[in-house]
């Protein structure tokens, strides 16, 4: 999966070489946007690759994604698309590096969403010690956590309970290695970050991941799932 879905895989080093230098990548869920032109005004000029997710509607919790490289000014499908799942609930605006959007639903904490718009890439993470990526990579242990609690300083941010102590994982529910706490859990042996909510506002939705699926066509929480092997 991260091989396949990193901003920067299956491309000549050259290319590669832009991309790291300017930026890692963006990923656009373009469920129900209201104005994609403007959304795809908002992607930086130096973006060498994009990975778009589209539903059907809001409500929809599965869709297709699609790799893209740019090619002088045109962007280029990389691959054929493949099935993903997203929210339970569907979709909702997020937040990133699109406009904000004034009517219809916003991403909240806790809604079931998957969050629509423009965002960049974060690092990549795993249960592995390291692995095949462009993307920075985390090897997650036992003491990483993602803090999903509502007013937390340490909201939307993955932690290290060793460094910032039991108290203020309280009440989180999202252990990064959920194979350690949750009964052998694989979705999160390997994923990336996706930039919602780089603000970290308070209840504005956070720890939005791609990352495996559970169960082939299972929703998610708001995160984007798919298949841990997809094609070249």
């Amino acid at each position: 999966m991260l091989e396949s879905c990193s901003p920067r895989a299956n491309l000549p080093k050259p290319r590669w070489l832009i991309a790291a230098a300017f930026l890692l990548g963006a990923l656009c869920s373009c469920a129900g946007l209201r104005d994609r032109t403007k959304s795809s005004a908002v992607i930086p000029q130096a973006t060498q690759q994009l990975v778009v997710v589209i539903t059907p509607d809001w409500d929809a919790p599965i869709g297709r994604l699609q790799r893209f490289a740019r090619d002088d000014s045109q962007w280029v499908a990389v691959g054929e698309p493949v099935s993903v799942t997203v929210g339970r609930s569907g979709s909702a605006s997020g937040r990133g590096l699109h406009p904000a959007q004034v009517d219809g639903l916003q991403k909240r904490e806790g809604d079931g969403r998957a969050p629509a718009g423009v965002f960049k890439i974060g690092d990549a993470f795993g249960y592995a010690s390291q692995a095949r990526t462009g993307l920075n990579y985390q090897a997650l242990d036992g003491d990483d956590w993602c803090i999903d609690v509502t007013g937390s300083p340490l909201y939307n941010r993955i932690v290290d309970r060793k460094d910032v102590g039991d108290a203020a994982i309280a009440g989180a529910s999202e252990p990064m290695r959920r194979d350690l706490h949750l009964d052998g859990d694989q979705r999160y042996r390997e994923g990336f970050v996706i930039e919602h909510n780089p603000e970290r506002v308070s209840g504005g939705g956070s720890c939005i991941f791609a990352h495996l699926w559970k169960a082939s066509g299972a929703p998610t929480a708001g995160c984007t799932a798919m298949a841990k092997t997809l094609p070249p």
